[in-house]
């Protein structure tokens, strides 16, 4: 995949934090992550460092603070993962993937609704949205 790193999973983590709150101290990331799930602060931390040195995040100072913020929208991230994974899993074939999606986790009311609304912007004469050039 061409342009930024792909983000691990703790990376991924992070970056989901990152989009919910938006720019944030190591504290502030360490202690939302820490819901759930045993995280050492020096490990967040190492690892928000390591984002900033891929080009995953960027840091910047703040009255004393660092803080962190992802690089690249949600959107554009998810967006090359999904691409990615298409292409190395699915030989490109969108229904593969959307068959297994579906096949493996039940989707919710709104998700189908969502799927729909997607489904009909592709149609002849439906207007199709961003990223839909495929």
């Amino acid at each position: 995949m061409a342009g930024p790193r792909k983000p691990t999973d703790a990376q991924l983590a992070i970056l989901q934090v990152l989009w919910e709150r938006g720019p944030s101290t190591v504290r502030e990331v360490h202690d939302a992550m820490s819901t759930g799930r045993s995280v050492a602060y020096t490990t967040t931390l190492k690892t928000l460092q390591v984002m900033t040195e891929q080009g995953l995040t960027t840091r910047e100072d703040h009255r004393g603070q660092h803080l962190y913020r992802p690089r690249h929208a949600e959107q554009e991230t998810l967006g090359r993962l999904v691409t990615d994974l298409l292409d190395r899993a699915f030989g490109g074939s969108t229904s593969k993937l959307v068959v297994h999606a579906l096949n493996n986790r039940r989707a919710s009311a709104e998700e189908l609704r969502e799927i729909r609304r997607l489904l009909a912007s592709q149609s002849p004469g439906g207007k199709k949205g961003k990223g839909d050039e495929r």
